[in-house]
C-alpha cells in the first residue's frame, strides 16, 4: 500500500504528469488531427484522432512536436520493438518517404511482393501468393489479366465504400489521378527522343499494354504501398513511392473530435457560416465504427466512368 501510495503522490506531482504523459504518447497513443481530404468518405478532414501506437511493434519514441527521437535507433528499423506489419486493407498511421516530422494516414494497398497496375480505369493488385490467394480471398471481385497474370480490380471497395473517385481539391472536376500520373510522366524531361531517368513525382514504371499507358511497380521487402481512398485527391505511394516498416507508426483508433473545414463541400463549406461546426456523430467514435457507417458517396462524386465499375 506505500508503494501505492508513493506512485499516487508521485504521479499528482507536475514530474509525474510530464513522465505519464510522454509515456502515453510515445507508447500507448498520440492524438492528430487528419489535414486533407484524402481519405474521405472514409475519414475526413478535421477528424481528431488517437494513433494506437502498438499495433504493428513500438516506434521509437520522439520529443512531442520537435519529433526528436529520444533513444537511439538501435536494430535500424525505428522501433524499439519490432512487430508485424500492416496488413492488406488496414488504415495505418505513417511518416512519408524523406519526411520524418508529418504524419500521414493511408490505406495499406499492397505489401512487400505484390504487384500493382494504375490504369485509367482503376487500380489492380496482385497478390505475392498468387491466383489460389486471389480466388480464395477476393471472391466476387472483378479480374482481368495484364501480361499473362491475374490482378483484382479495386480490392478492399466492396468492403470499405468510402473508396471513390471523381474529387480534386475538394471539388468535383474532370481531372483524376491517373491524368495526374501522366501529366507528370508526359511533362518530364526528354533527351534524345528518350524519356530522362528522374521523373518528378512518379513512383510507378509507366509501360505500354494493349495501346494504353499503364503504370507499373513491385512492392519492396518490408515496404507497403499506401493509397489514399479519396483516389483523385491524395499524393500516395503511387507519386513518391513505398513506405518502409521503419516508417510505420501505427493505426488509427478513434476521434475524440471533429469538426468541419473550408473544403468539408458535403457540409456546404463554401458559405463561412458552415464551417467550423462539430460534427457530433463522429466523436468518440471507434475507426471500426466510422469505416462500417460510411456514407457512400453520392452519384455527383462518382465522376468518371472507369469509377462505376467498381460496383460492378
Amino acid at each position: 500500500m506505500r508503494i501505492l501510495a508513493s506512485l499516487y503522490r508521485f504521479f499528482s506531482s507536475w514530474v509525474g504528469v510530464i513522465i505519464l504523459f510522454l509515456f502515453l504518447i510515445s507508447f500507448v497513443a498520440q492524438g492528430f488531427i487528419i489535414p486533407s481530404r484524402s481519405m474521405v468518405g472514409s475519414l475526413y478532414e478535421g477528424d481528431m484522432m488517437f494513433v494506437k501506437k502498438f499495433s504493428y511493434g513500438v516506434p521509437t519514441p520522439k520529443i512531442p512536436f520537435v519529433e526528436i527521437p529520444i533513444l537511439p535507433d538501435f536494430f535500424g528499423n525505428k522501433h524499439l520493438i519490432a512487430g508485424s506489419g500492416p496488413k492488406r486493407g488496414d488504415l495505418v498511421v505513417f511518416h512519408p518517404p524523406g519526411d520524418d516530422k508529418t504524419y500521414y494516414i493511408k490505406r495499406n494497398f499492397a505489401v512487400g511482393g505484390d504487384k500493382i497496375i494504375f490504369t485509367r480505369h482503376g487500380i489492380y493488385l496482385r497478390p505475392f501468393e498468387g491466383d489460389s490467394y486471389i480466388e480464395e480471398h477476393f471472391k466476387g471481385y472483378h479480374i482481368d489479366e495484364f501480361f499473362g497474370e491475374k490482378y483484382v480490380k479495386e480490392p478492399y471497395s466492396r468492403e470499405h465504400i468510402g473508396i471513390h473517385y471523381g474529387e480534386k481539391d475538394g471539388r468535383v472536376e474532370p481531372f483524376s489521378s491517373y491524368e495526374e500520373l501522366y501529366y507528370r510522366y508526359m511533362s518530364s524531361s526528354i533527351t534524345n527522343n528518350h524519356i530522362a531517368s528522374s521523373r518528378r513525382g512518379i513512383a510507378m514504371t509507366p509501360m505500354e499494354y494493349n495501346g494504353d499507358m499503364i503504370f507499373y511497380r513491385e512492392v519492396d521487402k518490408d515496404s507497403y504501398f499506401m493509397v489514399g481512398d479519396n483516389r483523385d485527391n491524395s499524393e500516395d505511394s503511387r507519386f513518391w513511392g513505398v513506405v518502409d516498416y521503419s516508417r510505420i507508426i501505427g493505426q488509427p483508433w478513434f476521434t475524440y473530435f471533429s469538426i468541419t473545414l473550408k473544403d468539408s463541400i458535403e457540409s456546404q463549406s463554401q458559405e463561412e457560416k458552415n464551417r467550423y461546426k462539430i460534427r457530433w456523430n463522429r466523436i468518440f467514435k471507434s475507426v471500426s465504427w466510422l469505416e462500417s457507417h460510411a456514407e457512400k458517396f453520392r452519384g455527383e462524386y462518382r465522376y468518371y466512368d472507369h469509377v462505376k465499375a467498381i460496383d460492378e
